[in-house]
């Protein structure tokens, strides 16, 4: 993000989601783990996971906002991160806002990094899902290099991802665009190994760069990095709010997940166990033909997971048996049902929830 202001105003193309796009080859046959993640249903935000950035320096782009720590800035509601922009005079600035990062605390070298983000869509607003060198205090940017999944600014119909990294003194800046509406929920995602990291926008790849044997200076690829997730207000890349933009505006993370290859699996932290019995709304809903349904265990328990019509009609078995405390996610195929309102009902233990879901053809 850091840097975007203007490295990669003269490297960015247009990827139509829906036609320029092709799935991540190579990947689909890896037998992915979850090793961490903040679903963000938590009484609070988690300080085991994530610290705040804080200060209104402009932080190397010209921005407007001062970063608290405040709950008017970030907090937890329904299960989301919510992260606000908001127009008041703080600290010496006009504007205020979050950035929330795992440095220090959750750092990662390799796996899959995924985030379910809805964003806004205004006048000077850049909402950001990003990812840095964990060493950057002892090198500094470039040479810690820099990750970015998402961001967005203004009303454009589209988001950015790329790269900057250091190479004999020299920053150097790859990226491209995808085209989505970002204020719906959309999952943002790398999948990183020791040869290449890709881009997907819900699981469809957009765009690699090659890191293979560190070419053309990527040896900072390699090393641990830390997730961050922020809004600015202004900066030399999206300009400055307007009488148009409504503030406050709402940056809203459903969950962060990393996985990494079931074999040699390397993380800093321990792996996420939830704190009580959770089911969450299916994704995408509404769905065709499939979805996924994802529950919390806080303690292993015996599961059952049906799907049942709107007469009470069993439809579907989809988990009976005993399964270790974490979270789950279960795919339900409904390519065989006709379009009409489901529900699914999880019970574990002495828990019991049923949510709806909604088939459309």
């Amino acid at each position: 993000m850091k840097s975007l202001a203007g490295a990669l105003l003269g490297i960015l193309c247009l990827h139509a989601a829906a036609s320029a796009q092709t799935p991540v080859l190579g990947r689909s046959a890896l037998t992915w783990s979850l090793v961490w993640s903040d679903e963000f249903d938590s009484a609070g935000i988690n300080t085991s996971n994530w610290t705040y950035d804080i200060g209104g320096n402009g932080w190397g782009n010209s921005e407007l906002e001062y970063y608290t720590d405040r709950s008017e800035n970030a907090t937890l509601r329904n299960g989301e991160l919510l992260i606000i922009a908001r127009s008041e005079s703080y600290g010496g600035n006009g504007y205020t806002s979050a950035r929330l990062k795992t440095q220090n605390l959750r750092t990662f070298t390799y796996g899959r990094v995924e985030a379910r983000i809805k964003l806004p869509a205004a006048q000077g607003l850049w909402p950001a899902f990003w990812l840095l060198g964990n060493d950057i205090a002892q090198v500094g940017w470039p040479m810690c290099g820099e990750i970015d999944v998402m961001e967005h600014i203004n009303r454009v119909p589209f988001f950015n991802g790329g790269a900057h990294w250091g190479n004999n003194g020299r920053q150097i800046s790859q990226g491209t665009t995808a085209s989505c509406d970002v204020t719906q929920y959309h999952i943002y995602s790398i999948e990183w190994d020791a040869g290449t990291i890709a881009w997907l926008i819900d699981g469809v790849q957009y765009l690699t760069e090659s890191i293979a044997d560190s070419s053309n200076g990527t040896g900072e690829f390699h090393l641990p990095f830390f997730i961050i997730l922020n809004m600015a207000v202004g900066g030399g890349w999206p300009g400055s709010p307007d009488s148009t933009t409504p503030f406050p505006d709402t940056m809203f993370v459903d969950y962060v997940r990393v996985y990494q290859v079931a074999t040699g699996v390397a993380t800093v932290g321990p792996g996420p166990v939830p704190d009580r019995f959770l089911l969450r709304q299916n994704y995408p809903n509404p769905f065709n033909p499939s979805t996924t349904i994802r529950y919390a265990l806080p303690a292993r328990a015996h599961v059952t997971l049906t799907v049942y019509n709107t007469l009470g009609g069993h439809v579907a078995t989809l988990v009976n048996g005993s399964q270790e405390a974490g979270y789950h996610d279960v795919r339900f195929d409904g390519r065989n049902l006709a379009s009409g309102v489901y529900f699914y009902r999880l019970m574990a233990g002495d828990f019991v929830e049923t949510k709806r879901l909604l088939l459309v053809r």
